[in-house]
């Protein structure tokens, strides 16, 4: 520096301590504006030509989240805070300036460099299936979180001239403020922490939380919050701590095993329940699904019966029943069944019967687990089931109907009608009139008033 004041000093200009000040500044932002357009204009366009024209997807991500840009724009602070303490006598005010807004500036872009690079390997990383169903995104927002507060810290330290560690001994006062604030990015990190380890939930899982209405496929996985794409394509979007705190179900392991299951019963009416008589036996046993059951089933009874029955009493016998051998078709119907999983739990069982009659249940699992072609075989198989129960001489229960009732009126109406002239018989009414009651009695049986039941028809006739 002394030399560079000597020298122009022999040129004949007169230095003072603000020329020279200002020949330093000029020299120093003269140095800034030379490396900026080499770095911007020339080093950077020409690397942004080349990974434009590249195949390699790692150098497109690079460019698109500026990490280069960023680390040009740190270089030049650490060149000006260079220039500050070679140019600057030590200790100046004009030196202590200018070299803190030159740490300032690197910190700060030292920061967004690091923020650019854990976005780069973020979006490298979902290009890989292994590595995208892990919640990276979350963990990086912590990690971003933990960093900006450090550099924040260290930022405060160089304005007021402490020493970081002073200034974190005094956020121990400050400690339950920070913890209120920052409540939700901390319970997030720990649960998306917790979630990665123990493998609990992954982009793309089928998530189903009914206490937030989440019902669909997990499409990202922050550090305050989890957005699910429900089937009816709404967002729902739920706070990642909760998932750790609150239970919910992840269909991840019915996808991962190919079978979903079919767990759906129908209702018998137990007064069609009854023994197989020769004749239904007969009939049945042509079917080629039942023929082995029957047979089995007869050697075993008839070998019972010759063993055990005494009296011809239907006490004292083992025989086959109507709702059994129902229950046996659809047993091998399903084992026959080319879209149900062999290898997983099939079965037909009866429930505890109630008052809708007795439930027979049917559980398996489909070779599927694509829920248009989940749907489709479930019906398909009762569709089948609802049909074929009438050859086994079963009902299906069901709540009466306006139909069922409409059916009983009429099978009451002569009855009723019968009732009704023995009645007029005995009193002594015209014929005319008898008629015109039994006009009367019909039609409000047989169209009762907008409102009224058929049955309160009845009873008012």
């Amino acid at each position: 520096m002394q030399e560079l004041i000597s020298q122009i000093a022999a040129l004949g200009i007169e230095i003072t301590p603000t020329r020279s000040l200002m020949i330093i500044f000029g020299i120093i932002l003269f140095t800034a504006v030379v490396v900026h357009l080499i770095l911007h204009k020339v080093v950077l366009r020409a690397f942004e030509k080349r990974a434009l024209a590249s195949s390699h997807l790692w150098l497109q991500i690079i460019t698109q989240n500026k990490l280069f840009h960023r680390l040009a724009f740190t270089l030049q602070g650490i060149i000006v805070n260079v220039q500050a303490v070679l140019w600057l006598q030590k200790g100046s005010e004009a030196a202590e300036i200018l070299t803190t807004v030159a740490q300032l500036w690197v910190m700060i872009y030292a920061m967004l460099s690091f923020f650019s690079l854990l976005d780069v390997i973020l979006k490298l990383a979902q290009k890989f299936p292994a590595a995208s169903q892990l919640p990276l995104k979350g963990i990086f927002q912590g990690i971003k979180l933990v960093t900006a507060i450090i550099i924040g810290i260290l930022i405060i330290s160089l304005l007021i001239g402490q020493s970081p560690a002073i200034l974190i001994s005094g956020l121990g006062a400050m400690a339950a403020v920070l913890m209120l604030v920052f409540k939700d990015p901390i319970l997030g990190l720990v649960a998306g922490i917790q979630l990665s380890a123990n493998d609990m939930l992954k982009l793309g899982d089928w998530l189903e939380m009914p206490k937030y209405g989440a019902d669909g496929a997990v499409i990202d996985i922050g550090l305050t919050t989890v957005k699910v794409r429900n089937w009816d394509n709404t967002i729902t979007t739920i706070p990642t701590w909760s998932l750790v705190s609150d239970s919910f179900k992840n269909w991840s392991g019915m996808s991962a095993s190919g079978g979903r299951r079919i767990k759906r019963s129908l209702n018998i009416d137990t007064t069609s329940i009854h023994f197989l008589d020769e004749q239904e036996q007969q009939r049945l046993i042509r079917a080629k699904l039942l023929k082995p059951y029957m047979d089995s089933r007869h050697e075993e009874i008839s070998a019972w019966n010759q063993q055990y029955a005494g009296e011809q009493s239907i006490l004292n016998e083992r025989r086959m029943t109507n709702v059994g051998t129902f229950r046996a078709y659809l047993q091998e119907y399903l084992r026959h069944h080319p879209r149900i999983r062999q290898d997983m739990t099939l079965m037909v069982r009866q429930l505890a019967p109630d008052a809708n009659g007795l439930p027979i249940e049917i559980y398996c699992f489909t070779n599927t687990v694509v829920w248009a072609e989940y749907e489709g075989i479930q019906a398909d198989i009762f569709d089948h089931v609802f049909a074929v129960v009438d050859e086994f001489g079963l009902r299906i229960h069901q709540t009466p109907t306006g139909n069922d009732i409409r059916a009983l009126t009429g099978r009451l109406l002569p009855l009723i009608l019968r009732r009704w002239r023995g009645l007029s018989r005995a009193s002594p009414s015209s014929p005319v009139r008898r008629q015109r009651r039994d006009r009367r009695c019909v039609s409000a049986v047989e169209t009762p008033p907008y409102g009224r039941s058929p049955g309160r028809a009845v009873r008012r006739w």
